[in-house]
């Protein structure tokens, strides 16, 4: 048997036009950054008798007051947005809540929010912390980053005793 051969028949080549570009896979984005919570130096003035309403519905009326002298006097501390949320056993409010859609607005925009209040709890008693004020802060600056660091002011449950 004798190998036939097979001859190359050139083929004539299409004139090149412009082809379609595949679309380019897409790249991974990189996260934007989240936007600085920015914070005041002391809380508003409002805030205290804010605070006070709240605290009116679980304390007398000689608890509320000492209460609210305490934050007034207490000092600055940082405390992040995650565990403030767990210590008060509160759940996280989401974004289009009213509030903290305001007060992500703000963030974006930054504007610089005001400290917060609270009441330490007792983990032994089983007792949580309260937010007297600043709850809606909390949640917008948990959404931003749980680690936030968010200034408050403590007041020791011990005031009230």
């Amino acid at each position: 048997m004798a190998k036939s051969k097979t001859s190359k028949v050139a083929q004539p080549k299409a004139p090149k036009t412009a082809q379609p570009k595949a679309p380019k896979t897409a790249e991974p984005k990189v996260a934007e950054k989240a936007p600085a919570v920015l914070w005041k130096d002391l809380p508003d003035e409002h805030d205290y008798p804010a605070a006070r309403d709240y605290l009116q519905l679980g304390a007398t009326p000689v608890q509320v007051q000492a209460l609210v002298y305490a934050l007034k006097t207490a000092t600055l501390v940082s405390k992040k947005a995650k565990d403030i949320l767990r210590a008060a056993g509160l759940p996280l409010l989401p974004v289009d809540n009213p509030h903290v859609a305001a007060d992500l607005l703000k963030i974006r925009k930054g504007i610089a929010l005001s400290p917060i209040l609270l009441v330490q709890g007792d983990f032994r008693a089983g007792v949580p912390a309260q937010i007297a004020d600043g709850y809606h802060r909390v949640c917008a600056s948990y959404h931003v980053d749980e680690n936030t660091g968010i200034p408050a002011k403590i007041a020791p449950s011990t005031v009230t005793s």
